[in-house]
């Protein structure tokens, strides 16, 4: 017996796990948001619980400066997953004439998500190397979220790179079209 898995499954597929992910990635940024907002306004010793405490403790404008990398980081990611899951629940893939400006315009926009993600996250680890020379203890990028920036910029130019493949496949494909 053998078991044939078509592209309409892997779909459906990808559309439930991108909705799991853009939740998690939502709630994740209401997390940092709503702990910097409460850190600031309520209740300073909050700042505890992204470990975040020494840099608070030091100057509260350069915990500003860190919640607003990390916030600005999450939500950009979960746009970016956001646009996804609207085009998988929109269907406006298609499979059979992928070479749409529908297309085009989500591959231009996730190029230009994940470069705005790289560009935070090495802004973000600049500041912390900063921060450590001036003997503030830091937790790891990873431990906040701000890993790899120079891999979402490498990402950002191969989308874009892919997103100029689409805008030159729908210029043949209209001109077939018309020659039709």
């Amino acid at each position: 017996m053998e078991i044939k898995i078509g592209t309409s499954q892997i779909l459906k597929i990808l559309n439930i796990f991108s909705w799991i992910i853009f939740i998690g990635l939502c709630v994740e940024a209401g997390m940092y948001l709503f702990n910097g907002i409460y850190t600031m306004t309520i209740n300073s010793y909050n700042a505890r619980f992204l470990n975040l405490l020494d840099v608070y403790n030091y100057s509260t404008s350069f915990y500003i400066q860190e919640i607003c990398f990390i916030s600005i980081v999450a939500v950009l990611k979960a746009i970016m997953v956001y646009l996804i899951v609207k085009l998988l629940h929109e269907k406006k893939l298609n499979i059979e004439q992928p070479f749409t400006a529908e297309t085009g315009r989500f591959i231009s926009y996730l190029s230009y998500l994940a470069f705005g993600i790289g560009l935070f996250s090495l802004w973000a680890a600049k500041f912390n190397g900063f921060l450590i020379t001036n003997g503030v203890k830091v937790p790891s990028l990873e431990s906040l979220n701000l890993e790899g920036g120079s891999v979402w910029i490498f990402m950002a130019i191969i989308l874009f790179v892919i997103g100029q493949i689409f805008k030159r496949g729908i210029e043949i494909q209209s001109e077939i079209e018309l020659t039709v």
